[in-house]
């Protein structure tokens, strides 16, 4: 049989945690979930720091599949409890921003490193869970000028941010290694699309323009990324659930390599506004020139991606031109949000 149509854990009827389910990839994650298995169980560990948010449910929190239970990667009775119920593990949960782990790194340290430390030493004493995937990302690379990264590449990290998935993308893999624990690890390339908390590049910029203020791009913005449309990411994810092999580090992109100028200029030329509104502000230490991932692996089992990037980006720019009421929830209201701003890109101009 072809490798690509074993389905070697499948997923109707099981119960999973998803851990940062109230974040970006997480829910729109636990969406496609519940819209594609009609008898699976969703159990959503979130601590809900600042990015976290429970408005990305509003529209599954009264469906009987799925639990939001608020608590800490990093509380070990919580963990241990919650894995008592459920079969597989997805781990989402993460400090994510590059420009925040540039501020202060600790906080990345004890979620990113620590807190994976806390599920996967749980997970010893969990013989239930038939699989534990951890997302990590391709930013555990560092920066390539040509070719691709593969998944057997050493890691290069070059942020406080992507320094602290790395720790956890190899404490994963090394709990596999000597424990024996069944983990999948995913890199995905930079996911774009709804929910996505308006500090990160694309849902900033285009918030920015619908308020007509300054989109504040870093350095000459010739940063090339590989943009990938978190409908697909989601779709990969639950692919290699199924049909990736324990033990096995698995990269998922797009082919998008776009420059963020290029980006910024799209996202302009969508919302009918000048491209004035751009400015070039001093890039940030240690910015990565390009990420580029070789995606042969999970091509080989059947996975490929099916947005593509024009109409991807079109599509996520209507969604927060319909859902302004969502975003300036936490722009407007957001002291978190405001401060950030202030003490950071304000002062890069």
């Amino acid at each position: 049989m072809d490798r690509a149509a074993v389905d070697l854990r499948p997923l109707e009827g099981r119960t999973l945690l998803i851990t940062g389910g109230a974040g970006f990839i997480g829910s729109n994650f636990i969406h496609y979930l519940l819209r594609k298995y009609p008898t699976i169980r969703l159990i959503n560990l979130d601590k809900l720091t600042y990015a976290g948010n429970l408005d990305n449910l509003r529209d599954v929190e009264g469906d009987a599949r799925y639990e939001f239970i608020r608590g800490d990667i990093r509380d070990r009775e919580v963990v241990r409890r919650l894995y008592e119920r459920v079969q597989g593990v997805v781990h989402f949960a993460a400090e994510t921003h590059v420009d925040r782990s540039i501020l202060d790194a600790g906080e990345f340290v004890l979620t990113d490193v620590y807190g994976t430390f806390v599920l996967l030493d749980c997970l010893k004493a969990a013989p239930g869970i038939e699989f534990f995937l951890h997302v990590s990302t391709d930013e555990v690379y560092g920066s390539r000028e040509e070719g691709f990264f593969k998944e057997e590449d050493p890691l290069r990290p070059s942020s406080p941010y992507s320094a602290s998935k790395a720790g956890a993308d190899r404490l994963a893999y090394a709990y596999h290694c000597t424990y024996g624990l069944p983990v999948i690890i995913v890199r995905p390339s930079n996911n774009f699309g709804p929910f996505q908390y308006p500090e990160k590049f694309i849902p900033l910029f285009i918030t920015h323009a619908l308020e007509g203020r300054p989109l504040p791009l870093y350095g000459h913005g010739t940063q090339v990324r590989d943009w990938l449309y978190v409908e697909d990411c989601c779709r990969a994810v639950e692919w290699l659930i199924r049909r990736g092999k324990i033990g096995e580090v698995y990269n998922i992109g797009a082919g998008n390599e776009v420059r963020n100028v290029d980006v910024a200029e799209r996202i302009c030329d969508l919302l009918g506004k000048p491209r004035s509104l751009i400015m070039f502000v001093p890039d940030r230490p240690g910015h990565d020139r390009r990420y580029a991932l070789d995606c042969t692996k999970v091509h080989s089992l059947g996975w490929k991606p099916e947005a593509e990037f024009s109409q991807a980006l079109a599509s996520t720019v209507r969604w927060y031109q319909e859902q302004e009421g969502w975003w300036r929830k936490i722009k407007d209201r957001s002291a978190d949000f405001r401060a950030f701003y202030d003490s950071y890109y304000k002062d890069r101009k």
